[in-house]
């Protein structure tokens, strides 16, 4: 009888075929359940933290280009440490927020850690919900420099979720936390 939970692939070797300051291709080579080689290649990043800014009924988003997509994305704030670094999620979340959005949150509540590309990158996220927020003044990297930060009432941010205005996984996927009081 087949077992799925038992069936592992095995790691017979890892290499890096590719590197940058942000991300890293890995090729491994590998022996699957039933004791063929393969080959597996996947993006190696440091896990991410995504921040749910609510307030009065409504959530601040952000908007920027994304480059594979050629195109701009509504989304919640997110991102990592620079240079693939990690650090603790929450340090990591009340930072982002703060730079992307000038935001800083009284209250930070972990909602869950979810994979947004299980298949294609060890990469994951630690979502968060920020309340009691206190405005200031955003700080943008240069990678950021497009970036526009806007709050909408909850029933716009649902709207633009039923139209595909925000397709952005991670965003979806942490509203769905929220929806289900994670």
């Amino acid at each position: 009888m087949f077992d799925a939970d038992n069936q592992v692939i095995e790691q017979v070797s890892t290499k890096v075929a590719y590197e940058t300051r942000y991300l890293r291709l890995r090729e491994d080579r590998i022996r699957r359940p039933d004791g063929s080689p393969g080959i597996y290649s996947y993006v190696d990043k440091p896990d991410f933290a995504l921040i749910i800014p609510m307030e009065d009924d409504g959530f601040h988003l952000v908007e920027q280009y994304r480059y594979p997509i050629r195109r701009r994305s509504w989304e919640f704030p997110q991102g990592t440490m620079p240079g693939m670094a990690t650090a603790d999620p929450e340090r990591l979340a009340r930072e982002e927020l703060r730079q992307e959005t000038g935001l800083s949150a009284g209250s930070m509540r972990h909602l869950g850690h979810l994979h947004g590309g299980a298949g294609m990158t060890s990469q994951g996220f630690d979502v968060f919900l920020a309340t009691d927020l206190v405005h200031g003044t955003a700080e943008l990297e240069v990678e950021e420099q497009d970036l526009r930060h806007q709050w909408f009432p909850r029933e716009k941010v649902e709207e633009m979720i039923r139209t595909g205005v925000i397709t952005e996984d991670s965003t979806l996927a942490a509203y769905t936390l929220l929806l289900l009081g994670a």
